[in-house]
């Protein structure tokens, strides 16, 4: 006799949706201050930090998506509006004929330059600030532990959960 779901009680319940309802409204925030602080999205921003990190301020686009754990067609889409905007630029990857490389223009350099600054002390007031060591040293535990989990376990093609 096939067994129904395991259902969440309240405790379980109120952890789950206070989580995703925060997770959510922290994003939105975060994304609205970074939208008339630099005018750039979540996405610009996403890409452009992660160039600045990279050696050279240059990736394969193959890196990219690994980096930002984005699809390429997604990557793609948003490199494209970047570069009209004159923040990247592509050019062919010397080491993979199939790939190409993103390169951060000095204009993309200036803007994560100048955003950088109020975005990470939104992310302070927002987040950081409101939790003590120990708090921040619990979250990364749990969310490491999630994420470990989630590595472990592929996602599946046909839209429902694994288990």
């Amino acid at each position: 006799m096939p067994t129904g779901p395991k259902w969440l009680d309240a405790r379980e319940d109120r952890a789950w949706r206070t989580f995703v309802h925060a997770h959510h409204q922290l994003r939105v925030r975060l994304e609205r201050h970074l939208i008339q602080d630099s005018g750039l999205s979540e996405a610009d921003y996403e890409v452009l930090a992660v160039l600045s990190e990279c050696p050279g301020e240059r990736a394969s686009a193959r890196e990219l998506c690994d980096l930002l754990s984005w699809e390429k067609s997604r990557l793609s889409h948003q490199v494209r509006g970047m570069q009209r905007r004159g923040l990247v630029t592509r050019e062919p990857n010397p080491d993979d004929a199939r790939s190409c490389l993103v390169l951060l223009l000095p204009a993309g350099y200036r803007a994560i330059e100048g955003a950088a600054p109020r975005h990470v002390g939104n992310v302070r007031m927002y987040f950081i600030d409101l939790l003590t060591p120990g708090e921040l040293d619990t979250l990364v535990a749990v969310h490491e532990r999630i994420l470990r989990r989630l590595a472990d376990e592929p996602a599946r093609d046909d839209g429902t959960a694994g288990g």
